[in-house]
């Protein structure tokens, strides 16, 4: 089956290991194979990944990336647990990114990553208006 991708104009795309930036115009790239494919609006670095949710999701994007789970196992486990540990509200979030990663669905956890990222803000943001009056 064959991906088609438009990337903008500067827009960066990681395919396998090798990052790929467009040039000055919209392109259209036609991908076929079974490499893991990432675009610039979903790849999350070390220094942006600066809340817990956010990291699970580098975690596993490192997974994906690079298709050793066993090499970020650990790492995940760890996030995972401090995570349920201060919200408990974050298990089902958890409990579907670690059934698509045992499935071998690491892009499918990568999405499901994102739902708690968003969980995570919404969390985030309940909690602000009780911190403002902290001070």
């Amino acid at each position: 089956m064959t991906l088609k991708v438009e990337l903008k104009p500067g827009e960066r795309i990681i395919i396998g290991e090798s990052m790929i930036t467009n040039d000055d115009q919209r392109t259209r790239l036609y991908i076929e194979g079974s490499a893991p494919i990432l675009r610039e609006k979903d790849i999350l670095t070390v220094e942006s990944a600066d809340t817990p949710a956010k990291r699970i999701y580098l975690a596993v994007q490192l997974m994906y990336l690079s298709r050793e789970i066993a090499k970020f196992q650990d790492s995940y486990f760890s996030l995972v647990q401090d995570i349920i540990e201060a919200a408990p509200s974050t298990i089902p979030f958890v409990t579907r990114i670690s059934n698509h990663i045992i499935a071998d669905q690491l892009y499918k956890a990568l999405k499901e990553a994102r739902s708690l990222i968003e969980h995570e803000r919404k969390i985030f943001a309940a909690l602000a208006p009780a911190n403002a009056g902290e001070k």
